[in-house]
């Protein structure tokens, strides 16, 4: 069934339709533009989103940046990234395989039905024009043959008047003759006439007509096949990118997925570890009574205690920024307490100043000491509450992280003298071409470009060694500590070589720093404590700092002192050399 057999009197109905048929497809254009428009909102909002979150860090040491929490997230907004860019991709196809494809084809079939319906008014038109010849000859004929018929019958008339004259007579039958052969020209006339008009109608009903409708019926069908082709792609468009809108959500997935909780708080343990020991027991400073430790080896009594309002203050060691309102004792000015003496609990005034106090002690008895000062040589500074000066060696830093600070430092140091080198090397070679070929360019030109380059490399091997020594010191800090003579103000909290790896240039020698020398060989005489297990090399190590030991791949070595938190750990060969070994060097079996 077609539209020219069907509906060959519905000129109006199909025009009225094809035109409905193409303000739909505008509808449909104008419907994926706005849709493009919304994609492209949201990608760019997307977009900014992920950008807002995603700010780039003005340094890559960040604490959370290696916490897996931060990485998820990290992962997440570099998915959502990708996601927006495939609402891009959405947006662009919708824009080129729709839009602007059917709007061609809109305009393709615009010019095409202005062009069948032009055609079907020509074929009007020349059909009433046929129709107006047809009539015109019609009312000729009519006309002429009227007239015929009264010539004749003026002629007879006159012809049987007894008073006409013969030429009247004559007369009146010519005209009426020639009135008749009018009249039968007209109707011959008006009879081809009317057979052109019929066969012309019958053209235009039967055939014209029919052509040009089942043309538009073929362009309507087109039309609707091209918007159906629209729909299905306003569909395929989003399905294409599906798949990796699904990566997307995967990564998302894998992202949530990855978090390590156990793992992000060995990280914040392996950032933010000190390598201090905790402050010990505070000591009791008895005022009301005077003991005299001397003739007295019996313990203290329980005395109630008091605040004395004219007591000093000394700094505490706060944890948190906000302090209770509770009051909190004193700390000491180390954080940890010298060990109990044999004969009962340290005296009062130990706990003011434990350095006069122990030079007094001295001269009564030494050996009881001797644990003390070892604990002293280990003991740790209550950290003030105040912000350390960041120093250039890091010293402001405890011992872990500053080890670790220092190594990273050295490993820049490295890598931009590495390619100071080569870029001196790239110099020279471009130097000697120049010497053996003058046309490619002049050598002289090269002399402050090599005359820099070797500034640089001289000054980065001076940072080398800088951090090298630095390292050296914080790595093998273990017995250099114990040798170094220490120097307290009236707050002891300061020393020539503080416990956080910080040398100090402020702090004012005391005379009674020789006093430690001479009980070093003390500490060297005493009895070799007793092992607290073994271990064994993983790898060779050389010891080459003061304080360290060398040892092999395989050997077995007795651990003496466990790691305190810096990565040393404190071991004994069977010939009685003692030294620090990096605990990641070995494997330790303590003694249960």
């Amino acid at each position: 069934m077609d539209w020219g057999t069907e509906l060959w009197d519905q000129y109006d109905i199909i025009e009225k339709h094809t035109q409905s048929g193409l303000e739909l497809v505008e509808k449909y254009v104008k419907f994926a533009k706005e849709r493009t428009e919304i994609e492209q909102n949201y990608a760019k909002q997307l977009r900014n989103l992920s950008k807002k979150y995603n700010q780039k860090r003005s340094s890559k040491d960040e604490p959370e940046c290696r916490l897996s929490s931060y990485q998820a997230f990290l992962d997440i907004l570099t998915e959502m990234n990708d996601y927006a860019g495939q609402r891009e991709l959405i947006a662009e196809n919708l824009m080129m395989n729709i839009c602007i494809d059917l709007t061609k084809y809109l305009q393709d079939f615009k010019q095409e039905r202005k062009t069948y319906l032009m055609d079907a008014k020509k074929a009007q038109q020349s059909l009433e024009s046929t129709y107006k010849q047809l009539d015109s000859s019609k009312k000729r004929f009519e006309r002429e043959w009227r007239e015929a018929e009264r010539a004749a019958q003026y002629a007879e008339k006159t012809d049987q008047d007894i008073n006409a004259t013969k030429a009247d007579v004559e007369k009146a039958k010519q005209q009426a003759h020639m009135r008749a052969h009018v009249a039968d020209e007209c109707k011959n006339d008006y009879a081809a006439q009317l057979q052109k008009y019929n066969k012309e109608q019958n053209q235009f009903y039967f055939s014209d007509m029919p052509l040009i409708f089942n043309k538009l019926q073929d362009l309507d069908e087109r039309r609707i096949q091209k918007l159906a082709q629209g729909y299905v792609l306003f569909s395929d468009t989003e399905k294409h990118v599906m798949p990796i809108i699904g990566k997307c959500l995967e990564g998302i997935t894998k992202a949530g997925t990855n978090v390590n909780e156990k793992n992000d708080s060995m990280i914040v343990i392996e950032q933010n570890k000190s390598g201090f020991e905790r402050p010990g027991d505070l000591e009791f400073e008895d005022y009301s009574q005077g003991i005299n430790r001397a003739s007295s080896d019996s313990s203290l009594g329980t005395p109630k205690v008091s605040v004395d309002p004219w007591k000093k203050k000394t700094n505490n060691f706060w944890l948190f920024s906000k302090r209770s309102k509770l009051s909190s004792p004193v700390l000491a000015p180390f954080s940890t307490p010298p060990a109990p003496s044999p004969n009962g609990p340290p005296s009062p005034k130990f706990g003011r100043d434990p350095l006069s106090y122990c030079l007094k002690e001295i001269n009564k008895t030494v050996k009881p000491r001797i644990s003390s000062f070892r604990t002293l040589r280990r003991s740790k500074f209550t950290p003030e509450r105040i912000m350390p000066t960041v120093t250039e060696d890091f010293a402001h830093l405890p011992p872990e992280q500053r080890r670790k600070r220092l190594q990273q430092k050295l490993d820049e140091i490295c890598k931009e003298l590495q390619k100071e080198v080569d870029q001196s090397e790239a110099l020279g070679k471009m130097k000697d071409v120049y010497e053996k070929n003058p046309q490619m360019g002049d050598p002289a030109s090269l002399a402050s470009q090599i005359n820099q380059t070797s500034q640089n490399i001289e000054r980065l091997r001076g940072e080398q060694s800088k951090y090298e020594t630095w390292l050296a010191e914080a790595g093998g800090r273990g017995d250099t500590l114990r040798y170094k003579a220490h120097s307290f103000n009236n707050n002891g909290a300061n020393d020539v070589h503080s416990p956080d790896g910080a040398y100090s240039d402020e702090s004012t020698p005391d005379p009674s720093q020789a006093i430690y020398a001479e009980f070093d060989d003390d500490f060297e005489d005493e009895d070799l404590a007793a092992p607290i297990g073994k271990c064994t090399a993983m790898y060779n190590f050389p010891g080459a700092s003061e304080g360290t030991i060398a040892m092999q791949e395989g050997e077995v070595l007795a651990v003496v002192e466990e790691d305190k938190g810096d990565g040393w750990t404190r071991v004994r060969r069977n010939n009685g050399d003692e030294g620090y070994i990096p605990t990641s060097y070995v494997t330790i079996t303590l003694n249960k």
